[in-house]
């Protein structure tokens, strides 16, 4: 190769391109505010300050992209925190003292907020399968002023009709509208939970599959779209259809970053393919021949050489894909399958079905899938339930096909996979199913809102008798949880061995533990006397523990350990990263022996970081108490010492 001349203008003879670097490192931030050019990349400044929660930005003209009334305001929302927080329900839960599984209750963009601390970039895989716009499903209709009073509008908890949701008629003059200011902030949200090797995939049909695509293209950036997955799912249509058979819906697949690999499991179609047989059949299964001689790659001389075989040699007539030393290797272990025809040579490799260790390989994910067939979702509730519950399930391993692709190389069988409109719980059956497969420690979220079940429904009148016979409420989670209950069952069932995470965490979205200020103006010296102790009475200190957990930006499976020191609970979360004690009164003679023990505790313990100490602000008999406390945690290197 000749000597490159390094000429003015040469990126070597330069300094960094400032700018450029800028443009992206924003662009990884804020993909929506970045648009590609002939003339280069451009920033829309005024939705950056909007971003950044400038109050001054004002109207501007959108760049390329999907635009709709609204969408300023949608984009608002997404940045407006939540004032709620998510209360823990034990008494509702599978094995709450070892399982890392959560099922949340309420509106998924109010949940979305609170788990932006302790979730965001942590997030393996996240699946949707929103509302569809028919017609004849449902829209949420969010509150741009006060989201969590929407959340129990939306709830029953307000609305005077008592209906949760809001009919999206075509009729009403907003019919893709109001669709897209309910999507585009939780997609927005919902992205920034995602690891850097994170998939966002959805399910759509193809009324909303191109504003959906545009909503995603702006808010993970187009370089980041991966595939529009055509999912066949049904056997057929039926006789009264008056024009094509619709048999398909759509999956979008984005990236968290630019997608370097991903591999899938094999469709059964592949998997039939692994149909010769060898000695090492029982073992590795069938196998498939791939050619060893290439003609497309670049020159590489040093993949050009002759294998002997049967005293002979055989030369690729380019060259071939592996190194000598490898081929040979393989050649001698009896995994090369030499053809000869017309004085030509086939050279050829034996890929198996499983490797040494059993695991069968994964293939590339194709773009058009052949089922799993949404009838085989309505079987696998019969076969839970004895009867269908749900409308419209999705077959479980439609999803556990997503979950266990292999992306940009991580094997891993662990992380979260979370799911937003959690509907019937599929999500979490197929990552159950999956852990089952293989042994995985994957752990599922699944969101859903309590709709109250539909009377008018042949197919949820089984599930209202269903809760009515366990006096559970009638509401579409309570079905849902009690899937994954029998879900998990049915693995014990199968494998009275499996070691593997079958339980959940039921908590519910609802207002914060810590009551929000506002003054009677009328009798201000009233209302400071009602702040003076600023949690609500309605609360358990549980309740309070699990909004710490939030607020501090931990997982709210975090392992929390309870101690009594000097008469009071003192609770140990993250292994020492926050203590909390919550006692209602705290005494003089209480005050030190309480401080020094926590002292000694955080000393065994070790945590890394900056640790946390939270008391009830009025529980301290009063400020001497208070003062003394702190400044022996102080003395001792607890310095972030907080009350309630």
């Amino acid at each position: 190769m000749p000597m490159e001349k390094l000429t003015a203008g040469h990126p070597e003879t330069q300094s960094a391109d400032v700018i450029a670097e800028n443009i992206a490192r924003l662009k990884a931030l804020f993909p929506e505010v970045v648009t590609e050019g002939k003339d280069g990349a451009s920033v829309n400044v005024d939705m950056l300050k909007q971003l950044v929660g400038d109050a001054t930005v004002t109207d501007c003209d959108e760049k390329f992209g999907l635009n709709w009334h609204g969408k300023r305001r949608a984009r608002q929302l997404a940045l407006t925190p939540s004032t709620g927080t998510l209360r823990p329900c034990p008494e509702e839960s599978v094995d709450w003292d070892t399982t890392q599984n959560l099922f949340i209750e309420g509106d998924n963009l109010e949940v979305l907020k609170l788990l932006q601390k302790s979730y965001a970039g942590k997030v393996k895989l996240i699946y949707i399968d929103p509302p569809y716009n028919t017609g004849n499903d449902f829209v949420y209709k969010d509150d741009f002023k006060d989201s969590l009073a929407n959340y129990k509008r939306l709830t029953g908890q307000l609305d005077e009709e008592g209906n949760p949701l809001t009919t999206n008629r075509e009729a009403s003059g907003r019919f893709h509208t109001d669709w897209l200011n309910m999507m585009y902030p939780r997609i927005r949200l919902a992205r920034d939970l995602l690891e850097e090797n994170g998939l966002f995939v959805a399910s759509i049909d193809e009324i909303e599959a191109d504003n959906l695509k545009s909503i995603c293209d702006s808010v993970f950036g187009p370089e980041n779209f991966v595939e529009r997955v055509v999912w066949k799912n049904k056997y057929g249509s039926g006789a009264l259809t008056r024009g094509f058979a619709n048999v398909h819906e759509y999956i979008l697949v984005y990236s968290r970053t630019p997608l370097i690999d991903i591999s899938a499991p094999l469709s059964d179609e592949q998997r039939e393919a692994y149909k010769l047989r060898d000695e090492h059949f029982d073992a590795r299964g069938g196998y498939i021949t791939q050619p060893l001689a290439t003609r497309s790659k670049d020159d590489r001389p040093n993949l050009v050489y002759p294998l002997v075989h049967d005293g002979k040699e055989i030369w690729p007539d380019k060259q071939w894909i592996w190194a000598e030393d490898r081929l040979k290797a393989a050649y001698d272990a009896g995994q090369v399958v030499v053809n000869e025809k017309d004085g030509k040579f086939s050279v050829r490799v034996k890929q198996y079905l499983r490797d040494e260790q059993g695991r069968e390989r994964l293939g590339k994910p194709l773009s058009l899938m052949n089922g799993p067939f949404n009838q085989e979702g309505n079987k696998e509730i019969e076969a839970l339930f004895g009867e269908r519950v749900f409308s419209f399930p999705k077959p479980s391993a439609l999803i556990q096909h997503f979950v266990a692709c292999v992306v940009n190389g991580d094997e891993s069988n662990s992380g979260i996979v979370m799911d937003l409109f959690g509907g019937s719980a599929t999500t979490a059956q197929a990552v159950l199913a999956q852990n089952e497969v293989d042994g995985g420690a994957r752990r599922f979220v699944v969101v859903q809102l309590p709709e109250p079940l539909d009377l008018n429904s042949a197919v949820q009148k089984a599930a209202i008798k269903m809760c009515d016979e366990q006096k559970l409420p009638r509401l579409l989670t309570e079905v849902a949880k009690e899937r994954i209950r029998r879900a998990s069952k049915a693995i014990r069932d199968r494998q009275p061995m499996f070691a593997g995470d079958l339980g959940f965490r039921v908590f519910k979205l609802d207002s914060s533990n810590v009551r929000e200020w506002v003054p009677n103006r009328e009798d201000i010296a009233e209302s400071l006397e009602e702040h003076v102790v600023n949690l609500r009475v309605d609360r358990t200190e549980q309740d309070i523990l699990y909004e710490l957990l939030l607020k501090r930006g931990l997982d709210l499976c975090v392992p929390i350990e309870t101690r009594e020191i000097a008469g009071k609970a003192v609770h140990s979360i993250g292994a020492g990263t926050l203590f909390a004690c919550l006692a209602e009164s705290i005494t003089a003679t209480e005050g030190e022996p309480l401080a020094l023990g926590i002292v000694a505790w955080h000393t065994d313990l070790d945590p890394a970081g900056d640790t946390a100490v939270i008391f009830r602000d009025a529980a301290f008999a009063d400020d001497v108490v208070k003062t003394n406390v702190a400044a022996i945690l102080e003395q001792n290197g607890l310095k972030n010492v907080r009350s309630l």
